[in-house]
């Protein structure tokens, strides 16, 4: 308390009591695969798809991570953290394979790993009537397209320098001066700029399940990724990777997914997404699902069959793995409707094709056994359309519960750390009794609680019912909560029925 010692007007903050919770983040993936260079240890965040190449390259072939991370930005994901498996430390530091430049006048313009083919530059004249002799417009097209255009300069000292611009700006090209002397405008010409000649993944080096699984204290695989709180979904495309290139048998495959799905039970506030192999039936899936991969977790989900992309590297479309794309369709999600709403029946963004195109009575087969199918519908586009864990309990059985208790579990626990060596006596309690209520109040306001009342939907306990004297006396508080979760409508019936109208005439 303060001392008043001496007479005048004193001014004090007082604390209201009230200690709002907010809702912490739900759509940040972890990837664990190959890439063309980049560090072996500690995750790396990256929180867009270009620096994703400044740190780990571009695509390349016989690695699907390149692909799984850009599909989960291009869908709306936010933040990722990428894991690098699958070589020595040795060449983490190796450089990407080199572009081959073109000469335009005293410039040299190379393309960048993540540029495609039928690239050109074109030189054109400035706008405006007379500009200056150093002054000139720079056109990048792909194909017959103009995707980037720059107004630039040859003189260093002005802020629009060619060389600066294109760096600053550009996505697709790098440009550099061919030689220290005095810079020319060049003359007005069009080059084709060839594309960079894909790397091949590294080769893996003792690949096994122990090196997705990883070391907590070396920050390696899936143990790195037990310092990062705020990871809530976890996929591993580059397994599939692994299996086709011999570096891994399919025993292996269940061994690494049931690591990964142990990771996600053991830290209890993120989901593993999880891909089929290539090249199965949906019956084959089943038996797969069923008998081999026989997985039961609320922290898992499944996904097949594989989609087809377009691939920069070979300039045609190509067959990869869903998880990738399906974390950014998440996310997405998220943003748009809340974690409480299924991520299904969204469209995957970047999806041309399907490996497979599964009919309602595949789906029969494949739906029950928590297998999330991705279908084509006509005029609808390619789609998620299931929403299911691998879990036997009916409880956890769909994806959106699980993560909407993620989701509640984690904020609450952020939102009351301000409880902790506080008076443990009734104010105490009326205090998390108020501060959870307002919290779960604004869910339920939301729509991510059933009920049509805050009583329905949840109730909050902390009084002298479930905190005795000699629970006190232990320094425990004790909180019990229920919420009511809403679920999918994963089955809309309507039932039709005919009738006809023999209303009889009353006589008087």
């Amino acid at each position: 308390m303060p001392q008043y010692l001496s007479p005048g007007v004193y001014v004090e903050e007082v604390q209201t009591g009230a200690r709002p919770i907010e809702g912490v983040g739900t759509a940040v993936a972890a990837f664990v695969g190959f890439a063309e260079r980049g560090p072996f240890h500690e995750p790396t965040r990256v929180a867009n798809w270009n620096q994703y190449v400044r740190e780990f390259g571009g695509f390349v072939e016989d690695a699907y991570l390149p692909h799984a991370v850009y599909g989960y930005f291009a869908n709306g994901g936010g933040a990722a953290y990428v894991v690098r498996v699958g070589g020595p430390a040795g060449d983490a530091d190796a450089e990407p394979a080199a572009a081959t430049p073109v000469t335009l006048g005293g410039l040299r313009v190379s393309a960048l790993p993540s540029a495609g083919p039928d690239l050109s530059v074109e030189v054109a004249d400035a706008d405006g009537e007379n500009p200056p002799d150093d002054r000139f417009k720079l056109l990048v097209r792909q194909g017959d397209k103009v995707v980037e255009t720059f107004e630039v300069s040859t003189r260093k000292n002005l802020k629009n320098y060619v060389v600066t611009q294109v760096a600053e700006r550009s996505k697709l090209i790098e440009v550099a001066e061919r030689s220290t002397s005095a810079l020319a405008r060049p003359d007005k010409q069009s080059v084709a700029v060839p594309a960079p000649k894909a790397p091949k993944a590294p080769k893996a080096v003792a690949l096994d399940a122990q090196e997705y699984v990883g070391d907590a204290a070396a920050r390696t695989g899936f143990g790195g990724l037990e310092n990062v709180d705020e990871v809530t979904m976890v996929a591993v495309p580059d397994l599939m990777s692994a299996y086709q290139r011999g570096l891994i048998d399919l025993e292996g495959v269940q061994t690494v997914q049931a690591a990964v799905i142990s990771h996600c039970e053991q830290m209890g506030d993120r989901v593993a997404v999880l891909d089929a192999p290539p090249g199965m039936s949906a019956q084959r899936v089943h038996k797969w699902r069923m008998e081999e991969a026989n997985h039961d977790s609320r922290y898992a989900t499944l996904y097949f069959p594989w989609i087809k992309v377009f691939d920069p590297v070979g300039g045609r479309n190509t067959l990869v793995p869903p998880s990738g794309h399906v974390a950014g369709v998440w996310a997405r999600s998220d943003a748009e409707r809340g974690v409480h709403k299924a991520p299904a029946n969204e469209v995957i963004r970047g999806a041309v094709d399907l490996e497979l195109a599964l009919s309602k009575s595949e789906q029969d087969l494949l739906n029950p056994v928590g297998v999330n199918c991705v279908r084509t519908f006509p005029g609808r586009g390619i789609r998620i359309w299931g929403a299911r864990t691998l879990s036997s309990d009916p409880a956890w059985r769909y994806l959106n519960v699980r993560r909407l208790f993620n989701f509640l579990e984690e904020s609450i626990l952020l939102g009351t750390q301000w409880v902790v060596f506080e008076p443990n006596d009734d104010r105490l309690w009326a205090g998390i009794r108020r501060n959870i209520t307002a919290f779960l109040t604004e869910q339920w306001r939301q729509g991510a609680l059933f009920g049509r009342t805050p009583d329905e939907a949840f109730y909050v306990k902390c009084d002298r019912d479930n905190n005795p004297p000699e629970s006190v006396d232990l320094g425990q508080v004790v909180c019990e909560i229920g919420v009511a979760p809403v679920k999918p409508a994963e089955f809309v019936v309507f039932r039709l029925s005919q009738f006809s109208d023999n209303t009889s005439l009353v006589s008087e």
